[in-house]
């Protein structure tokens, strides 16, 4: 440490005594390690979540191989997958999921694999536009408002200003660090709000020397019009920084051909190679943007990697612009769209997964959004990890990947089974939100006083009486109990066997179970648990509308039930040339979900204008004339209009759930049966934003003999899912 001044020590110890922070300039006077050029915030720590959480695997998808590709020692009889890595899609907050795989037993797994060698994001860095989503009903289309895990962990958590968005991400980029490979890459997505931040926390974080490129990804557009203050903006930056000095970015994946022409030119296939080569030398514009347009027209896409014609002698390395790349929505490349305004094109992670990383190796994205990073790293070969806070994320990515398994499957290429986790087992702290940097007896005060202003809000909207003197229940309504869920993370399995075991102990028949979210995958087993035991168990949804005072006032606050599914299972009795077997019919599907009143909507739009809204399971179009006469139509007209997918498990119970956790005394990773099963996806079907239709009949599928039970799982439009079990004698 350096020398001090007397007049300096003097100072020091009247900022101590006096209980205030040090000005800046100590920082550096005091320490040896000063840093000259830093990035600095409010709340900056260098604290770094260390939880670890079980993995639950809630689904497995793999649609079965072909039987000549069969490999018994790798598929089942079916083609389904039995060993080797099986991708990851993980729904939860990415911070308690980089934890829990770094110091986790799934970190053994990864490693296993040659590690983590490259990861790449999109993060939200412009808070408030990315999490509503446009829904299609019909003709129409609905903007659903991101849900309150999105609201509280995005707006509340990190939207409050560049402070709380750096400590989000700082956090989190130290994690990823920790998880890369060696001779692992990042490439973090950002623009021109954060860009400046970021770049300076990646160079703390990875250090300024593994610091490789600033790649900017610029991609047209119109609306300059607009533009009155400032230059039009049309580009993006993506910060490409290494673990360590040993990465070897595949560059020559990168050579293209010459015949990358100015604003028309795009990569091409063999049956364009001599077109376009006779198009380079005599440089027609106008015959290159309709030999453009005919490879458009046929292939449905821009050529991208995959039709590049490389020509290493006349070819050039990539530049650090990428102007070659359009916009998922720009023409040509539409068809990739699946509702995301802030989906990137497959081209563009194309590429980087083409440089950053070779056939079989891992890759993640831990803000997963639509899902591209997989969908790309799944056609060219690579494993994948994705995760998303976000359920209507992980459905839509979901979606995505069964449709690229089955291209490649219809295309007879390799792919790979991928399941769908929860993180479960959450503790109290990291559901209330207490500030970890207080001392602990602080924390707890702010952990009681947090939990008693959330319980009393609910209580209050839901018109029920506080009650004292039990662990899970804290009021009561017309004869039944109420348990209230965390507010900023699902309500979970071991949430509800806690308030079963309560129950039990006092006799408790009837129970309301309210929460803002709910696990994947929690019903029906836990209600039929419940069920078992004597008591009726009601879940319930907790509104937006909670927060909104005027609406608690005027008691406008609806709690709306789960959805109901109801099936009719066909099974077909063997014969000797024939084996038995089962199709499952869906019948009916019944939801509750509000958003909006039609009430509010009519009170408060202007002469011609309209507005759809959700009220208690009916999605309603409000509109007002030029003469301010108010029309109603409602766009869900029949129970289907509510289903984006379906899918069934047809031998439920036949795989275990098994999980990971770690003994407290020996420090060893022990496997636990949770007592449930996991969701095998035999069947599916669902809508896309080119076919709206739906199968609402299964194939049918072949049994043996004997009792069995089935599953099916229903997801509604709004990303919400479902599941019912049905048993049936064979």
């Amino acid at each position: 440490m350096p020398r001090l001044t007397e007049q300096e020590r003097q100072e020091i110890l009247r900022f101590i005594e006096a209980d205030k922070p040090l000005p800046d300039k100590y920082r550096f006077l005091l320490f040896e390690d000063k840093r000259e050029v830093e990035l600095v915030w409010n709340g900056k720590t260098n604290e770094v979540c260390n939880i670890v959480l079980p993995f639950q695997t809630i689904e497995q998808v793999d649609e079965p191989r072909a039987e000549s590709n069969q490999q018994l020692d790798l598929f089942d009889a079916r083609g389904r997958q039995l060993k080797g890595w099986t991708n990851k899609l993980i729904w939860g907050d990415n911070k308690l999921v980089l934890a829990s795989l770094k110091n986790g037993p799934m970190r053994e797994e990864i490693e296993a694999q040659g590690g983590l060698k490259l990861i790449y994001i999109d993060p939200p860095f412009d808070v408030g536009a990315d999490f509503s989503m446009d829904i299609e009903i019909g003709e129409e289309t609905f903007t659903k408002d991101a849900n309150i895990l999105e609201e509280i962990a995005y707006r509340d958590t990190w939207g409050k200003g560049a402070d709380s968005f750096l400590a989000m991400i700082n956090e989190r980029l130290v994690l990823m660090r920790d998880l890369l490979a060696e001779d692992g890459s990042i490439y973090v997505h950002c623009d021109w709000r954060v860009n400046s931040y970021i770049r300076l926390g990646l160079d703390e974080i990875f250090g300024k020397g593994n610091f490789r490129n600033e790649i900017i990804w610029t991609f047209g557009g119109k609306g300059m019009a607009n533009v009155k203050k400032n230059y039009f903006r049309n580009q993006n930056s993506i910060l490409f920084y290494s673990k360590t000095d040993s990465v070897n970015p595949n560059l020559k994946s990168g050579i293209v051909s010459q015949s990358v022409i100015k604003r028309f030119g795009k990569y091409m296939n063999d049956n364009y190679q001599i077109i376009f080569g006779k198009l380079r030398n005599s440089g027609d514009t106008l015959e290159i943007k309709k030999a453009t347009a005919a490879f458009v027209k046929k292939h449905g896409h821009y050529p991208n990697d995959d039709d590049i014609v490389r020509d290493y002698s006349g070819g050039s390395f990539l530049r650090d612009v990428w102007d070659d790349i359009p916009i998922v929505r720009q023409s040509g490349v539409y068809q990739e769209f699946v509702g995301y305004p802030t989906q990137k094109p497959e081209a563009l992670l194309q590429r980087i997964i083409k440089v950053s990383s070779n056939e079989g190796d891992l890759v993640a994205d831990f803000f997963c959004g639509s899902g591209t990073t997989a969908a790309v790293a799944e056609k060219l070969g690579r494993k994948w990890i994705a995760t998303d806070l976000g359920k209507f994320a992980i459905h839509t990515t979901r979606k995505r990947m069964i449709g690229v398994q089955r291209q490649l499957k219809a295309d007879g290429k390799d792919y790979r089974a991928f399941e769908i986790l929860n993180l479960g087992k959450y503790e109290r702290q990291h559901y209330i939100g207490v500030n970890p940097n207080l001392r602990e007896a602080e924390q707890q005060k702010q952990l009681v006083e947090k939990e008693k202003t959330f319980i009393a809000l609910i209580l209050r909207a839901y018109a029920a009486e506080r009650t004292d003197g039990f662990t899970c229940f804290h009021g009561k309504k017309a004869g039944r109990l109420v348990a209230i869920g965390p507010v900023n993370l699902p309500v979970t399995r071991l949430f509800v066997e806690e308030i079963i075991f309560e129950c039990r102990k006092h006799q408790i028949t009837r129970v309301d179970v309210l929460g803002f979210e709910f696990e994947m995958g929690l019903f029906p087993t836990v209600l039929d648990e419940a069920k078992s035991k004597g008591i009726d168990l009601a879940p319930k949804f907790i509104p937006a509308e909670v927060f909104d005072k005027r609406a608690v006032a005027q008691e406008q606050v609806v709690f709306h039930d789960v959805a109901f599914i109801e099936v009719k299972p066909h099974v077909t009795a063997g014969k000797k040339s024939k084996p038995a077997t089962v199709a499952v019919e869906l019948t009916d599907f019944s939801v509750f979900y509000s958003q909006d009143s039609i009430s509010h909507a009519e009170q408060t739009l202007k002469n011609k204008s309209r507005r759809i809204v959700v009220e208690r399971g009916q999605v309603v179009k409000v509109s007002k004339d030029a003469n301010g006469r108010v029309s109603r139509e409602v766009l869900t007209k029949h129970w289907t209009d509510w289903i984006d997918y379906w899918s069934v498990d047809f031998d439920f119970e036949s795989k275990r759930e098994i999980i990971r956790v770690q003994d407290s005394d020996t420090g060893e990773w022990e496997e636990q049966w949770t007592g449930d099963y996991v969701f095998e996806n035999e069947w599916q079907s669902f809508r896309t934003k080119k076919d709206r239709a739906l199968e609402l009949t299964s194939v049918a599928h072949e049994c043996p003999p004997g009792r069995r039970k089935l599953a099916i799982k229903v997801v509604d439009i709004f990303g919400n899912d479902t599941m019912t079990i049905v048993e049936v004698s064979v």
